[in-house]
């Protein structure tokens, strides 16, 4: 499957923006810790979250599919171990090690899989088990934890605000004896809603997104119902792309508190923004302005998940642009595909500065990840021309049906056969009526 995008038209219209992936896959592993029927609402529609449903089917749990509701009934888990065929379809995987050492007193995963765009080790994770009383062991790439008298509460400090560490230790923590405090805690918004999840299924968590978390064990976690945040970084995406076309939209049913460090940039190129406690409206200038450096930090910083979306808005914009990546080393493997666009970016280790051209023209570009192939549909909407993009199993992973999202902003997007046929399944659904692209 490729993307065909004829660039140079304006993003205008309304969308309601899907549930945040980065909050539904933490909160579909630790279902493992609820010993029943538990219903994830606004669950998106991704590859990244059927990865997840496949481990806990593995794992013995029962998952029904409903729309964009995932209902979970892990009565009956009946195994430890995630097979590396399952782990190296995401990196994300490793989510899974506190919920299973907490449920089961051991757990064996191999080495996760998922995008190269740097390195990402779970040392933090590991480390954290330990200091909660698990016995690891890492062999032949496999990591086997091992805590048959149960976790015990403990101090841990991280070294950096990792969010993956942080979930972990507040899944694998909920069911220890006594209390564990993380200092130096990841603050985002999806952490905040791991706990909000977690505590309505009984735990006691306190201090989520501030940056020290305190975690009191409980003997059991119950069922729930919850529903998942919007994903501040689809809604962040498609503000992007709406900046460079010079388009109008406005997005429904988001969080704006959560898009600070977007807002800023986007109006210092001069986008006007109005919002209010569940919806933003965003209106471009016909050209945008450079903005002076953008610094990619945890949160409350500019994401890293943003930054090439935001690399590819940049292009166009009129003046020069410095993006610093703090949080990965590899994630300019875009850059080389932004160029075929006519872009203009020099790269010099983890600085990109970015002089901004008149137009870019349509090109055959290849997705080289998930926020990069982001970037390079931005770029295709921008551009003068036809643009086809190829690789787009990457986009699937964090994006439910971009091509639908972005026809209903009266962009021209279709996904297609290599062979130029349109793709059946976009083809058989019904074509959703403007303001409604995204998950309900």
């Amino acid at each position: 499957m490729i993307y065909e995008i004829n660039g140079g038209r304006p993003l205008r219209g309304e969308c309601r923006v899907q549930g945040s992936k980065n909050s539904a896959l933490p909160i579909l592993a630790c279902t493992l810790l609820c010993g029943g029927e538990t219903v994830i609402r606004n669950c998106p529609v991704l590859s990244d979250v059927e990865a997840t449903l496949r481990i806990l089917r593995h794992l013995g749990c029962r998952v029904k599919r409903e729309g964009h509701i995932v209902t979970v009934d892990s009565t009956a888990v009946t195994s430890d171990e995630i097979p590396d065929v399952l782990m190296r379809e995401m990196r994300s995987s490793v989510i899974f090690l506190g919920a299973i050492l907490a449920r089961n007193g051991s757990a064996t995963l191999s080495t996760p899989g998922g995008c190269e765009i740097g390195l990402r080790p779970i040392d933090l994770h590991l480390d954290a088990m330990r200091r909660l009383g698990a016995q690891v062991r890492e062999e032949f790439g496999r990591i086997v934890c091992e805590a048959p008298n149960g976790l015990t509460g403990a101090n841990i400090s991280l070294s950096f605000p990792s969010v993956g560490a942080t979930e972990n230790i507040m899944i694998a923590a909920a069911c220890a004896k006594g209390v564990t405090r993380i200092a130096n805690a990841a603050r985002e918004p999806e952490i905040s809603d791991l706990a909000d999840f977690l505590n309505s299924c009984g735990a006691r968590i306190a201090g989520a997104g501030e940056g020290s978390v305190t975690v009191e064990g409980v003997p059991r976690l119950h069922p729930t119902e919850h529903t998942v945040i919007p994903d501040r970084i689809v809604a962040a995406t498609y503000m992007a792309a709406a900046a460079v076309t010079g388009g109008a939209i406005r997005l429904r049913s988001i969080i704006p508190a959560h898009l600070g460090p977007e807002i800023a940039v986007l109006e210092e190129a001069g986008c006007r923004i109005e919002s209010d406690c569940r919806n933003l409206r965003l209106t471009a200038p016909k050209r945008l302005s450079g903005v002076k450096m953008i610094r990619t930090m945890p949160y409350p910083g500019f994401p890293t998940d943003i930054q090439a979306p935001f690399a590819a808005m940049l292009t166009a914009a009129e003046g020069t642009s410095v993006i610093i990546e703090t949080i990965f080393e590899n994630r300019y493997k875009y850059i080389g595909e932004l160029v075929r666009f006519g872009a203009r970016i020099r790269v010099d280790g983890r600085m990109a500065v970015i002089d901004g051209v008149e137009k870019l023209y349509g090109a055959n570009v290849v997705m080289p990840d998930l926020r990069g192939g982001a970037a390079l549909m931005i770029a295709g909407l921008a551009a003068e021309g036809t643009t086809r993009i190829s690789g787009v199993r990457h986009i699937d992973r964090g994006y439910e049906t971009p091509e639908q999202v972005l026809s209903g902003l009266s962009a021209d997007v279709k996904r297609i056969e290599e062979d130029g046929k349109t793709d059946p399944e976009q083809q058989s659904e019904p074509h959703r009526r403007q303001g409604e692209p995204l998950a309900r």
